[in-house]
């Protein structure tokens, strides 16, 4: 929702995304969430690359994921 909503401000979509970077605290809880997430770019025929990288923690203590876009128009 969140990256959506950026991207909305821009004019843009989740189909101008053209690279993901994910970081997350727990990458198997990543995966058990990674199907909505995928279904969303499916829909609007996207499946950009990306890495998935996992870490010690994000700048904030309470987050679990940081999703980093390139999106272009």
């Amino acid at each position: 929702d969140n990256l959506e909503a950026v991207l909305g401000e821009a004019g843009m979509g989740l189909a101008n995304v053209v690279r993901l970077n994910i970081y997350t605290t727990d990458i198997d809880e990543f995966f058990a969430s990674y199907a909505a997430m995928s279904e969303r770019f499916a829909a609007v025929g996207v499946a950009p690359p990306g890495t998935l990288l996992g870490v010690a923690r994000l700048a904030f203590l309470e987050l679990m994921v940081e999703i980093e876009a390139t999106a272009v128009d």
